[in-house]
């Protein structure tokens, strides 16, 4: 519920601070007092947009502070998912400056108005701010139906998840299989290509380096064979460097038997003759070996050509490309042979849309029950709340067994309220009928009817009472009476009865101070309202008969407050 709303620089509120109760909360004042402005003020703090002609003339900003005791945990979860600690009081603080910029906080974090709408639409449902109308929304009607059908609905709304669980187990299953059969046979004809394509390539782990090894050497042919042929020469020819290692070996053995230190440098040329020798030998083997045949050049480029293209299509690699062969080998051997599994998943497969059909009916059934109690009460109430010709239907979408594969967890309706409040005139969608009193007392009835079966905590009704009186306004002040034990309202009006029944009354003002127009706000209690009755009433707060009705108003109001309790 709201606790508490601070209200800096709106319109003509320079500062104010409200404490709500539980229960039934109203606001009374002379018209263009500024009751409006509050509940501006408060549509603000739940996401509304912002606009700068909001901000009281001459401020630099305006502000508004709202303050809720959370005990939901719906709230927490879509707190948790903004990344938001849950806490018992729930701070909204949404700032606006003269030149348009804004910033919004929820318990100190930073948000977006979207994300705090995401919050303050299971908070508060605002009755004469279409932005916050709860059962405007058709998947809340459809949630608030469920909700007044209970358990009926519930059972059937579990064997209808229970149908989709094992829907999308089947189609898991077939999607492993290949699908239906021509999805089956489309993937076997790729799997066999790339099989074809792969074993046709015949790739050899080692094979691409041998190749750019060749093309290498054939890039670099003539270079090689220069080079080979040159470092023979100088080994072989003569007085090269054979010949200059063994003249070298010549002169040495002269000297070799005086000393062991000629011998030794005598033998390490020997050893340097033999190496030149083989050196020599491998150089002329290489260039035996060299054969630039174009073709083979060709053949060498074409084949990493195709490895290359192999690369990229299965996997970027000759090891990843043999795995894929490997993987799909194993891929076509199962489909191949799940002919007879996929026939027997398809067969089950209808029997689940068959009787996810059935399940989708029974949940109808169910709701269309629930719905035909619901809407005549709604329009049992409506009558005693001044709209004798009301009329209000819950709409079901037609589907058939061809839409079963579209269920969802709630099932296949379509549900929609329409509502007409006067003869003659056809039923429509909720968003397309006047906001105003009878949008109110249309609320009303329902909410009298589910009291906290939408999950709202505070509801805020504008000007219920308008064009209404005597007995009717009478019975709006019970039937809030009522509906404020399980929720909390707030409720501005100029109803002496529906003001009799608060259990926390604010009167708003309108003065003149230090040259400006200003408004105030204040609780009033006791004597005082008896005097705020008196003058909704109609009569000077000095007339001793208005005075006594507006006391005796008092004293129905809470004669009828305790037979509730």
């Amino acid at each position: 519920m709201l606790k508490r709303l601070t209200i800096q620089n709106i319109a003509l509120i320079e500062s104010a601070e409200m404490e709500f109760s539980e229960g039934l909360n109203v606001l009374t004042g002379e018209t263009g007092a500024g009751k409006s402005v509050i509940l501006d003020s408060i549509d603000f703090a739940l996401g509304a947009k912002a606009d700068r002609s909001m901000v009281r003339s001459g401020a630099p900003f305006c502000a508004v502070r709202a303050e809720f005791c959370v005990e939901d945990p719906a709230v927490d979860d879509v707190l948790r998912d903004l990344d938001i600690e849950p806490e018992e009081t729930l701070v909204i603080s949404r700032r606006l400056t003269e030149d348009g910029r804004g910033s919004l906080k929820l318990n100190g974090n930073p948000v977006t108005a979207a994300m705090l709408r995401r919050v303050t639409s299971l908070l508060v449902d605002v009755h004469g701010q279409s932005e916050h109308f709860f059962l405007l929304k058709e998947s809340n009607q459809l949630k608030l139906l469920d909700s007044l059908a209970g358990e009926p609905v519930a059972k059937c709304k579990e064997a209808v998840r229970a149908l989709l669980a094992r829907r999308k187990e089947i189609l898991q299953s077939l999607r492993l299989l290949g699908g239906d059969e021509g999805e089956r046979s489309r993937r076997l004809d790729i799997l066999q290509y790339q099989i074809d394509e792969l074993e046709r390539a015949q790739l050899a782990e080692g094979e691409e380096e041998e190749l750019l090894a060749l093309r290498r050497r054939f890039l670099n042919a003539e270079k090689i064979l220069s080079s080979l042929s040159e470092a023979r020469q100088y080994l072989l020819a003569d007085g090269g460097g054979a010949d200059a290692v063994r003249g070298a070996i010549h002169a040495l053995n002269a000297v070799s038997g005086l000393d062991d230190r000629y011998a030794a440098i005598s033998e390490r040329l020997a050893n340097a003759a033999e190496e030149l020798s083989d050196v020599a030998e491998c150089a002329q083997s290489y260039l035996d070996e060299l054969d630039f045949d174009e073709g083979e050049a060709e053949r060498v480029e074409a084949r990493l050509d195709e490895i290359k293209s192999l690369k990229k299509k299965y996997g970027g690699s000759v090891p990843a490309a043999l795995a894929f062969l490997d993987s799909a080998k194993e891929e076509y051997a199962l489909l191949s042979g799940s002919a007879e599994r996929c026939e027997e998943l398809n067969r089950e497969l209808a029997s689940t849309d068959s009787a996810q059909y059935e399940a989708c009916v029974a949940l109808s059934k169910a709701r269309k029950k629930a719905a035909d109690t619901f809407t005549k009460a709604v329009v049992e109430e409506l009558i005693t709340l001044n709209i004798p010709s009301a009329r209000f239907e819950v709409s079901f979408g037609e589907f058939g067994k061809e839409d079963a594969p579209k269920a969802t967890s709630e099932g296949l309706d379509d549900v929609r309220f329409l509502f007409s409040a006067n003869a003659g005139e056809p039923l429509k969608e909720l968003g397309k009928i006047i906001s105003g009193g009878e949008m109110s007392r249309f609320m009303l009835a329902i909410k009298a009817q589910l009291s906290a079966a939408g999950g709202i905590g505070t509801y805020i009704f504008d000007e219920i009472d308008a064009g209404i009186g005597g007995r009717t306004a009478r019975v709006v002040a019970e039937k809030f009476c009522k509906l404020s034990r399980f929720v909390q309202l707030i409720a501005v009006t100029h109803s002496a009865q529906i003001a009799a029944f608060a259990d926390r009354e604010f009167y708003i003002e309108k003065f003149e101070e230090r040259g400006g127009t200003f408004t105030r706000i204040r609780e009033v209690e006791s004597e005082e309202r008896v005097g705020e009755i008196a003058r909704l009433i109609g009569g000077g707060k000095d007339s001793v008969h208005v005075t006594a009705h507006a006391r005796e108003l008092l004293e129905e109001a809470n004669v009828y407050k305790n037979s509730l309790r």
